[in-house]
């Protein structure tokens, strides 16, 4: 492995510093635990189980449809994106996976970026496929659609993108491909919505028959933009359909954003488990529509209520279950690594207060219809702090107990913002 981006002097000597506070809040965090019936450590080491992907894109300021404005630092690059991502793994030890995009992640040898990751204590997760932009050179344009446009030979430029996305995957050893498409209409007439979901399909079920044996296809629903009338694969009741028709491989991804206001997520996960559809999640937070906003920052209780459905997956698991989890967001006034490093860990702290869940309790409220001691086996575990927990859990991996003030102190970004060119205003992710 080469030099970590952090100094591992540095993690140590903040973590020493730290040391005898967390030992005296993980002890009484234990006290109380015991008294329960629960074994912090046992919580601890599940904890040490669990692990969530960053996208390569979230390494960089994000966008709006009006401006960007880029700070300091900023990768401009896949190899400069994994540099930013090891130093999010490194301080918060849950980040062991990069989520690539392709074509904007694109290089003429994979195996070295494979060995490249290896070498900063990553690996990479499913890989993202692009049919919702054009690329200088491209034959056909994806302004009327993708894998459901009219253009037949549109639609087999979007299949054949998709397949080079599995092969370039095979070579970094991804099991994954996530399909998402922009494909719409913005006006009530411009399209067959039958016709335009037949397409999908029959376009998606070419990129299936390309999937190797172990490789799942992940299918990412959402309800509008940049389509704003219709979108071909709008909701989870459409995901499911679809990859019920693809066949097993094929699976449902939940991103917490794509949903309209007030949607019950917990329920839809649920519903998808209880049919083997349930591929995976990406983790941000949403106040409007698909804000993409940093996970738990507006409601962290629904965060943890998705995690406690998963929590009851476990316990009832369906032939494959083994769902995909990846933060996606667009840090427009944040530095990303910070915003990354922040949701990892509340996301992990969601997975936490869920294994804590007293579930004897809960299921006996549930079958006496107890109402308010169902809800409270629920409100007790969220209202437990396990920063402690997740602190310790941290040290132990090698990781700093506190995160974000190592990463301060390092001054990484400052060291960066010296060594690489600039990125330029504009708008969008990449």
């Amino acid at each position: 492995m080469t030099e970590l981006p952090i100094s591992s002097d540095l993690i140590a000597d903040r973590n020493a510093a730290h040391l005898a506070a967390l030992e005296d809040d993980y002890a009484a965090l234990g006290r109380k635990l015991a008294r329960a019936g629960i074994a912090i450590d046992a919580i601890k080491a599940k904890v040490a189980t669990f692990s969530v992907a960053v996208p390569s894109w979230g390494a960089g300021r994000g966008g709006t449809r009006f401006a960007k404005f880029p700070i300091p630092g900023e990768p401009t690059n896949i190899h400069e994106k994994l540099e930013d991502c090891a130093v999010i793994h490194q301080l918060g030890r849950t980040t062991p996976r990069v989520s690539p995009h392709f074509p904007w992640d694109k290089v003429s040898d994979y195996k070295a970026l494979r060995e490249e990751a290896a070498a900063l204590g990553l690996g990479f997760d499913a890989v993202n496929s692009n049919t919702f932009q054009d690329q200088p050179g491209q034959a056909h344009t994806y302004a009327n659609g993708s894998l459901a446009a009219q253009d037949a030979a549109t639609r087999a430029q979007a299949v054949e993108h998709n397949i080079e996305c599995i092969e370039i995957g095979r070579q970094l050893g991804s099991r994954d491909l996530t399909v998402w498409v922009g494909d719409g209409t913005n006006f009530p007439g411009q399209q067959d919505l039958g016709r335009s979901l037949d397409r999908y399909l029959e376009a998606a079920a070419q990129i299936y028959a390309a999937l190797p044996d172990d490789w799942r296809m992940l299918l990412e629903h959402k309800m509008f933009e940049p389509a704003f009338y219709s979108t071909v694969i709008s909701d989870w009741g459409s995901s499911i359909l679809a990859a019920q028709e693809l066949g097993p491989k094929a699976k449902c991804l939940v991103d917490l954003g794509h949903h309209a206001p007030n949607v019950n997520i917990e329920q839809i996960v649920a519903r998808l488990h209880r049919f083997g559809k349930l591929g995976g999640f990406h983790f941000n937070d949403s106040k409007y529509g698909d804000d993409d906003l940093d996970a738990g920052s507006i409601n962290p209780h629904q965060l943890f209520l998705v995690f406690n459905e998963l929590a009851e997956a476990e316990l009832n698991p369906r032939e494959g279950f083994n769902p995909s989890y990846m933060i996606d967001q667009s840090h427009n006034v944040t530095d990303p690594i910070e915003s990354m490093l922040s949701s990892a860990e509340t996301i992990a702290q969601c997975f936490a207060k869920a294994a804590l869940v007293d579930r004897a309790a809960l299921h006996a409220a549930q079958g006496a219809n107890d109402t308010m001691m169902a809800f409270q086996a629920l409100r007790r575990a969220y209202n437990t702090d396990v920063a402690p927990i997740l602190a310790m859990a941290r040290m132990e991996a090698g990781g700093a107990i506190d995160a974000l003030e190592a990463y301060r102190l390092s001054q990484y970004r400052a060291r960066k913002a010296q060594q690489r060119k600039p990125v330029g205003l504009g708008a969008g992710i990449v």
